[in-house]
């Protein structure tokens, strides 16, 4: 029996920076129970409490919950009546600047500098840098229909790499890229999470809906813990409803 259940965040368990439902909510809370829960993400810890932790109902066993936000560069947990953050890998302002200008470099050249812009394209989260294609409020329909197929990111994906030798460039969320120094991807986040929780790899199984080769989800995988590959949320609804049904 596995004995820690780790998550994405957007596209598996909510629509891209939508508030958990009630439902999903609900599911979480019978897998803290009886087992650990993390959910790991490119969304920095403000994203997580309004999306998560403020949808967590008041039975929830928090002190088995971990949140790890910016693909698992930071680690919280919950103690004590309050969320403390375990430890933050951040950038230097050199690194900020050498991402922030090959990202500018590369968008004119893959050709999308004049896209429809709903807030910032590019977030700085402490230990990662976003790009939204989009912009950060850009409206659920915008993005379901921007890059449906992965092919415009996986352009800037590879105009990126030979400008930011170093870093690892990973493909998220609906219209968006996450930029971490190299080496440091969720397969990074789930081995902290293993050495904070003292849960060996095998005795976790991971869920996410973008692990694809290129995919933000897709160093799970490579990483040979035991994977579920969902289309959306309602599948991951069903499959953790099951599993739920099956634990209790």
């Amino acid at each position: 029996m596995k004995r820690l259940a780790a998550f994405d965040l957007d596209g598996t368990l909510a629509l891209n920076k939508q508030p958990l439902d009630d439902e999903m909510a609900d599911l979480l809370t019978r897998l803290l129970d009886v087992t650990m829960v993390a959910i790991i993400s490119g969304g920095d810890w403000p994203q997580f409490e309004k999306q998560v932790v403020s949808r967590m109902p008041a039975r929830a066993r928090l002190d088995n919950f971990i949140i790890q936000p910016t693909t698992g560069t930071k680690l919280y947990r919950h103690a004590d009546g309050q969320w403390t953050r375990i430890y933050a890998d951040l950038f230097t302002g050199d690194e900020s600047q050498r991402i922030r200008e090959a990202l500018t470099k590369a968008v004119e050249q893959a050709g999308y500098p004049n896209e429809n812009i709903w807030g910032e394209q590019i977030e700085e989260r402490g230990s990662q840098i976003t790009f939204s294609a989009l912009g950060q409020e850009a409206p659920l329909e915008a993005k379901d229909t921007w890059d449906p197929d992965h092919a415009k990111r996986k352009k800037l994906q590879a105009l990126l790499q030979p400008l930011l030798p170093g870093f690892a460039i990973n493909i998220g969320g609906a219209t968006s890229i996450d930029i971490t120094r190299e080496g440091i991807d969720k397969a990074y986040g789930l081995k902290r999470l293993s050495e904070q929780t003292g849960v060996a790899l095998d005795e976790m199984i991971f869920f996410g809906d973008a692990i694809f080769p290129g995919g933000n989800d897709y160093p799970a995988k490579h990483l040979g813990l035991d994977t579920v590959r969902v289309r959306d949320v309602a599948e991951t609804k069903s499959v953790v409803g099951a599993i739920a049904a099956w634990l209790v």
